[in-house]
């Protein structure tokens, strides 16, 4: 019996240590030493002090910055541990809303996000077929750090506004920070939120 279990509890510890350890900490390892910047969570840095990855977006909400798209991650709630409450781009929860679209919820918060971008041009009559889909769609993840150029062409006129720089100088930024598809075919074109709202801080002073 035991020289039949043998082979079998040895071959059982090299694979693990081979697949569970020793390859792990291998890749691991090669992709420090070969994409430093990615492994290390392509985190943001300003003036020395970490404010950001690029792979996760963030909650900006003055008018001074571009907006992520919606995100519909939660947390604990604090005064009930058994229910959860609204908290965007959760890294620890990332999560799409489940809502389907006979959801009251979902029309509800559609449409006061939709009123809320209509109010940034008072006076314009702006269809919804005009308003970028990402500003009022959350994503599978939750963290989306890009939105699309449309939807950073669409906030120009507040941004410039409230920074006190012209739309032509505002949308050179977004052209400045828009990736193209990879390799010229895969996926859409994006920019990165954080990236371009770093970007209008060096170029106005904060």
């Amino acid at each position: 019996m035991l020289n039949q279990l043998r082979p079998v509890l040895v071959l059982g510890v090299a694979l693990t240590l081979i697949t569970g350890l020793a390859y792990p900490l291998a890749m691991t390892s090669l992709a420090g030493m070969i994409f430093p910047a990615k492994a290390a969570g392509s985190l943001i840095e300003r003036n020395g002090t970490v404010v950001g990855s690029a792979l996760i977006g963030q909650s900006f909400t003055s008018d001074r910055y571009f907006h992520d798209r919606p995100s519909a991650t939660t947390a604990p709630d604090p005064a009930d541990s058994s229910k959860t409450v609204p908290a965007p781009y959760n890294a620890a929860n990332s999560m799409g809303s489940n809502l389907g679209p006979t959801s009251a919820a979902l029309r509800d918060r559609v449409k006061e996000d939709l009123a809320t971008l209509r109010a940034e041009r008072p006076g314009a009559e702006i269809p919804r077929a005009e308003i970028p889909a990402d500003l009022v769609t959350t994503s599978g993840s939750g963290l989306d750090p890009d939105i699309s150029p449309e939807a950073a062409l669409f906030q120009v006129p507040r941004v410039a506004k409230a920074r006190g720089l012209t739309e032509d100088q505002v949308r050179a930024l977004i052209a400045a920070h828009t990736d193209g598809r990879l390799l010229g075919i895969l996926g859409e074109a994006r920019v990165n939120v954080m990236a371009l709202n770093l970007a209008l801080d060096a170029q106005t002073g904060r």
